[in-house]
């Protein structure tokens, strides 16, 4: 596939309330270090390389953005990044942020905010990027138990014009019950990608696409082994993939985002990366028309490797 004159508007649109995106959008975590993403130790990224990657997937048709007040590294902010790169932004560049875990200035995770401490969250994404109100703001659930506090504490953020549209994150379909109950939700960004879900978040996929939520995959490149180690039957299904993928003439990884945005016209896309021929290669992916036989072939992939085979 030559990705050299491929945008994100090849890869179809949706809306996140009254704001029209592409569907293959850009997530920044992976922008403020080299390594492992958001660990303290890991080596500051080059921040002219990080803003260049995003000056060029605002050019190749992203009007996507995921970001958040915790992407940081010792040297490096997220929110920073977006915004000497890109203000003033485009007037299309929807900026999709979260709130709920909380780093100290060192990097370590410390508890997560309380629903009383999600407004100064929300004011410090409001800082680092420049604006006076958020697009989206995601509250990304950290405890066990009912998220209404929460929700219902940004709620009352965006009734007083501080955000203008709400998601969750990290969810089941009974928080995102309890939350439609409070005030409209208009993403779920959760966990998922081929072979990493279960019964449930299948069925949460689709119930988003019912209900006109948009689903927003997180690590939907990554491989099937997870954090679980590699076993012979994930061996075997990840081999099936490459197979796929090579005769597409693509790599593993796009097909596996092109896989994801298969899953419904709802479904979209925030791989992330600071390599740029990375990034054309994961927009490019996003035009990738799967025949039927691939995607038989991949879902059998998905129910075997989500299964734990």
């Amino acid at each position: 596939m030559n990705s050299e004159t491929i945008t994100a508007t090849a890869s179809g649109t949706w809306k996140l309330g009254d704001l029209t995106v592409n569907r293959v959008g850009f997530g920044t975590m992976r922008l403020t270090q080299d390594g492992a993403a958001l660990d303290p130790d890991a080596v500051p990224s080059d921040r002219r390389r990080a803003m260049a990657v995003l000056r060029r997937a605002v050019e190749l048709g992203v009007n996507h953005l995921d970001t958040a007040s915790f992407y940081f590294s010792r040297l490096r902010s997220a929110n920073e990044l977006v915004n000497s790169a890109l203000a003033p932004y485009p007037d299309d560049l929807v900026i999709t942020t979260k709130v709920g875990p909380g780093r100290d200035p060192h990097g370590a995770w410390t508890d997560a905010a309380t629903p009383a401490q999600l407004r100064g969250q929300v004011e410090e994404n409001l800082r680092q990027l420049g604006r006076d109100h958020l697009d989206v703001v995601n509250y990304r659930r950290q405890r066990a138990g009912s998220i209404a506090e929460h929700f219902g504490a940004l709620a009352e953020l965006r009734d007083a014009g501080l955000i203008r549209h709400l998601g969750l994150s990290n969810v089941g379909a009974e928080h995102l019950a309890e939350a439609q109950a409070i005030a409209p939700v208009v993403c779920v960004q959760n966990r998922y990608g081929l072979g990493l879900a279960t019964p449930e978040a299948d069925a949460l996929l689709h119930s988003c696409g019912e209900q006109g939520i948009a689903f927003v995959p997180f690590y939907a490149i990554a491989g099937t082994a997870g954090e679980k180690g590699t076993t012979a039957a994930q061996a075997a299904q990840d081999s099936e993939v490459r197979a796929i993928a090579e005769a597409h003439g693509i790599s593993a990884a796009e097909l596996r985002l092109a896989w994801s945005l298969h899953q419904g016209p709802h479904v979209l896309a925030i791989p992330g990366t600071g390599n740029p021929a990375h990034l054309e290669a994961n927009i490019a992916a996003g035009a990738l028309k799967l025949p039927a036989d691939d995607l038989t072939r991949l879902d059998a992939v998905h129910v075997a490797a989500a299964a734990g085979a």
